[in-house]
């Protein structure tokens, strides 16, 4: 049987909600056991026996932290709008015709840049994510826009410039997985949709590129509506499987509106190696979490050992 130390710090490590609220269910939980234990030490038990009984009866901390998840993970409706806003934002852009306007677009690029600053300066709130993501969106457009570079320069510039793009989504995201891999899912949704869309677009030409825009602008403005709707229902699903199911299913359904409204210039390899990538990004950070998990277990159990092979050594010394 566990310590209380240990089955509050195993609690913990698989509870994967806000700190606030993860803070207030630790407290409660600890004063339910320190309650029972009481109870317990009355009852004639030691107290080493009570506080073992208390943890026996209270289950097993990965059991009991994902009934806390389902019970706190919803968020409210303001956080699933507000979630939910950027998209809109960029529906609404293609929607009625703005992107072509200066305005509008660095309006939305400081809303952006300002809900990520006070987002990630507050803990990390749920509703950052969407937000960041589009922030990574313009490194990886910039690796696309390297394809219509003229002659050698194109090779030259993306093998310059892909692995430092990697490096950077990459290092977000591991930051983002420390708070839970289904955020970092999250944030990454959009990535996949917007590539698909600059692909079906004739980006080397103006003319074509700018009639192209307005063709697909009612799809583009669907897709990006419909991921709204999915971040807004993961935020007010309680269960962890309904939030994977969520966005597995929607991204899927979105790739297939990009995949229709390009098929001339995607085509059917690459509207398949988008489908890839989306499960990549949306299903990766879950086991990039789980090796984090078992470095952080290794390291660990690293000064464990070595505190019992000096304690080893000192007892052989005076033998």
């Amino acid at each position: 049987m566990p310590t209380k130390l240990k089955y509050i710090d195993g609690l913990k490590h698989d509870l994967r909600l806000d700190a606030t609220i993860e803070a207030n269910v630790v407290r409660e939980l600890n004063a339910h056991l320190e309650d029972k234990s009481h109870e317990l030490i009355e009852s004639g038990l030691s107290e080493k026996e009570a506080n073992a009984t208390a943890l026996k009866l209270l289950g097993s901390p990965r059991i009991v932290s994902k009934q806390m998840y389902e019970v706190y993970s919803q968020g409210s409706w303001r956080q699933a709008i507000f979630a939910a806003l950027p998209h809109l934002l960029v529906a609404a852009l293609f929607a009625m015709h703005c992107w072509k306007n200066t305005f509008w677009l660095i309006g939305l690029l400081v809303a952006i840049a300002g809900s990520v600053i006070y987002g990630w300066s507050r803990g990390k709130p749920t509703w950052l994510f969407p937000w960041l993501g589009y922030c990574l969106i313009p490194v990886m457009a910039v690796g696309i826009l390297l394809i219509y570079l003229p002659g050698s320069w194109t090779w030259f510039a993306a093998t310059a410039y892909i692995p430092l793009a990697l490096l950077v989504i990459f290092a977000i995201t591991k930051q983002t997985i420390k708070k839970d891999w289904l955020f970092a899912s999250l944030m990454l949704l959009p990535i996949p949709i917007v590539l698909g869309w600059m692909l079906a677009l004739e980006l080397e030409d103006k003319a074509i590129w700018n009639a192209q825009l307005y063709e697909f602008a009612p799809l583009i403005a669907l897709s990006f509506a419909v991921l709204a709707l999915t971040v807004a229902a993961f935020i007010r699903i309680r269960q962890r499987w309904a939030k994977v199911g969520a966005l597995l299913t929607l991204e899927i359904l979105i790739l297939v509106i990009v995949g229709l409204g390009g098929n001339s210039t995607i085509g059917f390899g690459g509207w398949l190696i988008l489908v890839l990538l989306a499960l990549l990004l949306l299903l990766g950070p879950a086991l990039l979490e789980r090796r984090m998990r078992q470095s952080e277990r290794k390291r660990a159990k690293s000064p464990n050992k070595s505190t019992h092979r000096l304690s080893s050594s000192i007892s052989a010394r005076r033998n």
